[in-house]
């Protein structure tokens, strides 16, 4: 399996649902970088069930760092970061049944029925507990270095949000305002909409997916490569790795189909410093594989959560017969809530190791 992702700073991700942990190693960061396991902790909590909303497995998320910390900062070797499973409920899942969008057939496949099938094992979203918290770790370097980063649910269910601002005082406003909300929205009336959709949704034993919208704001000029690591590939690449995101789009994305290049084009300006900006932001801060400067947006299409309690048809693959399969246990209405600080996270561990490509890893402690 491959499940490292990086080129200078990489993380590598392990562990199962109902295994005993799970857990990443990061691999490339500077020693002497303060370890802040208070924001490490706020990460996790923005990713945790906490209302009725949210799937009933509700795991403390206790996490240990037991490599590459050494009296609060890092060593310069792999940190190894490791989050135990006590909440697990084998006993709700059954092998041989393909839950229909899940992984199950595929994975059979791929690994001859040796894999832990246990509530989605490796492919289960309890692995994102370990990219929440290994952002947690880089983020307030980020910060430190006036790199702001949020993410908020934009559509979900019909319901709309306030798309983030292109003025600069106004984000930092908005991305103040977000970080302190436990459901991850900038008008509390559409947030208060949507989460009636979602218990609606739960009440008809279904779920509703949604669009994400995500901006990395203070990322310098010329980070990515023009080609097969270009900025938004690398975003890409590693949004696509959560089985929820179906979809991704950078600015405009596909709005550029229905513009002319007089209304689509980003013209340039001087801004009262002398700083070269764009008058607008269409391409989402990206420009032939290289940030620009301006702030980096992007959008992740997620699909409604596949595990509902209706019966659907499958097939069993150990027997291979036709049959009906309902689910039990513990399962999220929608996932859009608790994926917001996981992109979060991802465009943190993307961001720095592009800072770390261009600057080298000592640029994170350097005033």
């Amino acid at each position: 399996m491959k499940n490292s992702f990086g080129s200078n700073l990489t993380v590598t991700l392990f562990g199962e649902s109902h295994g005993p942990a799970v857990g990443a190693v990061l691999d490339g960061l500077c020693p002497g970088l303060p370890v802040d396991e208070a924001a490490i902790a706020a990460q996790l909590a923005k990713r945790s069930p906490q209302t009725e909303a949210d799937t009933a497995r509700r795991e403390p998320d206790r996490f240990e760092i037991i490599s590459g910390v050494f009296e609060g900062h890092t060593t310069g070797t792999p940190l190894c970061l490791l989050i135990r499973n006590e909440e697990a409920r084998s006993g709700d899942y059954t092998y041989g049944p393909a839950r229909p969008s899940h992984a199950d057939y595929p994975a059979f496949i791929k690994y001859h029925g040796f894999e832990d099938y246990r509530g989605g094992g490796h492919f289960s979203g309890r692995v994102t507990a370990a990219i929440a918290a290994a952002g947690g770790i880089l983020l307030p370097a980020l910060e430190k270095k006036g790199i702001r980063i949020g993410t908020h649910i934009l559509r979900c269910a019909g319901t709309e949000d306030e798309p983030f601002a292109e003025n600069a005082a106004a984000l930092t406003a908005q991305l103040d305002q977000l970080n302190a909300k436990s459901f991850p929205v900038l008008n509390d009336a559409a947030g208060k909409a949507m989460t009636a959709q979602i218990l609606a949704a739960r009440e008809e034993k279904d779920s509703v997916g949604g669009i994400t919208e995500t901006v990395i704001s203070g990322l310098p000029a010329g980070l990515g490569e023009p080609w097969f690591d270009s900025a938004e590939g690398l975003l890409a690449h590693a949004v696509y790795s959560l089985g929820g995101v179906k979809g991704v789009e950078f600015g405009l994305g596909f709005g550029f189909a229905a513009e002319k290049g007089s209304r689509a084009n980003d013209p340039y300006r001087l801004d009262g410093a002398g700083n070269i900006v764009t008058e607008s932001n269409h391409n989402g801060g990206i420009l032939g594989g290289i940030t620009t400067g301006m702030p980096v947006l992007f959008r992740c299409a997620v699909k409604p959560p596949s595990s509902i309690a209706q019966p659907q048809n499958t097939v069993d693959f150990l027997r291979g017969e036709e049959t009906v399969l309902t689910l039990s246990g513990r399962h999220d209405p929608t996932i859009l809530r608790r994926i917001c600080p996981v992109l979060d996270s991802l465009a943190v561990l993307v961001s720095a190791d592009l800072l770390t490509g261009r600057f080298g890893c000592d640029w994170f402690i350097k005033e």
